[in-house]
């Protein structure tokens, strides 16, 4: 009987560095949530890749930042937990922001690693001499297997990085199926699309204090899907940001998110969305339990 590998990967490095970009690149398809603000991913979620007969499982972490609200630390308590269970970890750096002081204290926090490699994601925006005095310091910094130069956007460099990732998972019985898969619960990934597309017509005029939940999804005779989700808003002036004047913002959110979701499943979908102002929404363990976050009191 052939020999089957199997491990995980956390995925880990400052907000922004393309750590949600990368995620779906490597899996052909959306699984996390990409926007141009930072800390839009609250969860670890996980998603199994197979190479040959090794078996990744990435965790794509929240990015790492200094907390300040009970949200914030609930996501970064996420991100180091994931680290305390990975078989690797894989960091990934802007290229065109180098070393910052948020990229110091990571290196500090994963250092210990036996298995730890880097990525500089975005290298096609930089010129090749700019890199080298980061690949460098970084050298310095901690004991890389490897620093990978890579742009997750056009996908350049992504599967010799695989590869060596591949490398180094330990022999074990698969932990998962056998196949390129999401452990996403599907009312989350719901959620997520709608709330990526929030912060994509949005976002220079609302703040972090919104949550998008799936309240429940049934289907019709033909198969239609029937889609119910509010977005919740912390004040009354945050509603009327996202309805928007006569519902306008409202209606792009919904169109743009149904027709995600539609492309992503292959399905025919409806989608209901409400804007309910739930002032401390933060404070409900409801709301963390429902994505996989740790409430702490």
């Amino acid at each position: 009987m052939s020999k089957t590998y199997s491990g995980f990967i956390a995925i880990v490095g400052p907000t922004n560095a393309g750590k949600s970009t990368l995620m779906n690149q490597i899996m052909g398809r959306k699984v996390s949530i990409v926007s141009h603000k930072v800390q839009t991913t609250r969860t670890n979620l996980r998603a199994v890749k197979m190479v040959g007969a090794r078996q990744l499982i990435f965790v794509d972490t929240p990015g790492i930042f200094r907390p300040s609200r009970r949200l914030d630390r609930a996501m970064v308590a996420a991100a180091m937990d994931a680290l305390s269970d990975a078989d690797a970890v894989l960091m990934i750096i802007d290229a065109t922001k180098g070393i910052t002081d948020t990229v110091r204290g990571i290196v500090e926090k994963i250092r210990d690693n036996k298995n730890l490699f880097v990525a500089l994601n975005k290298t096609d925006a930089v010129k090749k001499g700019e890199l080298l005095p980061i690949a460098a310091e970084l050298n310095e910094m901690a004991t890389w297997r490897e620093i990978f130069m890579i742009s997750a956007m056009k996908n350049d460099g992504i599967a010799d990085m695989l590869k060596s990732l591949a490398a180094v998972m330990p022999e074990s019985p698969y932990l998962f199926e056998a196949k390129d898969s999401t452990d996403v619960p599907d009312n989350l990934y719901l959620a997520e699309l709608t709330r990526e597309k929030v912060y994509r017509f949005i976002h220079q005029e609302l703040p972090y204090h919104i949550n998008v939940v799936t309240e429940h999804v049934d289907v019709d005779g033909e198969g239609v899907l029937d889609i119910y989700q509010k977005i919740v808003v912390a004040s009354d002036a945050h509603k009327k940001i996202v309805v928007g004047r006569g519902g306008a913002q409202l209606k792009k959110i919904g169109t743009a998110a149904r027709h995600d979701i539609q492309d992503q499943w292959g399905v025919n979908a409806r989608l209901h969305l409400f804007v309910r102002v739930e002032e401390n929404w933060e404070d409900v363990a409801e709301n963390y339990t429902d994505q996989g976050l740790e409430f702490k009191k």
